[in-house]
């Protein structure tokens, strides 16, 4: 079944029809979620939180993009929303993840040292600036084409050419940066 026809089913009160939407996307959801919140726990519930809200607002979708677009675009704003709402919170469940693992072959140091690195990759892409981080994300955590990310960027293709690439090049420097 289509998107289109599982959209009128759910307006109609399908709720199984619902289940299967989510099931078709859940997955792409939560790795975008992933890409900016980078706390499996966190994305899980944002996740949960984003099909809430396209239950929601799923009358107010009229099929001008493709559906996958319009719930792109619901997952990053949402994403950016609670990025800005807990760096705390993040930063806390990084330090239990070190200090709270189980067992493991690695060693506390080499533990240590692999949630630093962790660290600094999650804040280098977090410094990106907005439009760049959502480039990079789309295209390196949803592996989305240009083009796709173009539409749901609302850009040209050459345009998100140009942000992942700014967005390669800042990553490299700051993580070859001592």
């Amino acid at each position: 079944m289509s998107d289109q026809q599982l959209i009128k089913e759910i307006i109609s009160g399908n709720s199984t029809a619902f289940r299967t939407l989510m099931e078709r996307y859940q997955q792409q959801v939560f790795r975008v979620v992933m890409g900016y919140l980078h706390a499996k726990e966190d994305a899980e519930d944002l996740t949960q939180e984003v099909f809430i809200r396209v239950y929601e607002m799923l009358h107010t979708f009229h099929g001008e993009a493709a559906f996958s677009t319009w719930l792109y675009r619901i997952t990053l704003n949402m994403s950016l929303n609670q990025l800005r709402k807990n760096k705390k919170k993040r930063l806390l469940q990084s330090l239990d993840t070190i200090f709270n693992r189980g067992s493991s072959d690695k060693t506390p140091l080499e533990m240590l040292e692999r949630e630093e690195q962790d660290r600094e990759i999650r804040a280098a892409i977090d410094a990106l600036p907005e439009k760049q981080r959502m480039a990079f994300v789309l295209s390196r955590y949803e592996e989305l084409p240009q083009k796709q990310i173009a539409t749901i960027m609302n850009r040209t293709e050459g345009a998100v050419e140009q942000l992942l690439q700014r967005a390669n090049e800042k990553l490299r420097k700051k993580l070859q940066s001592p």
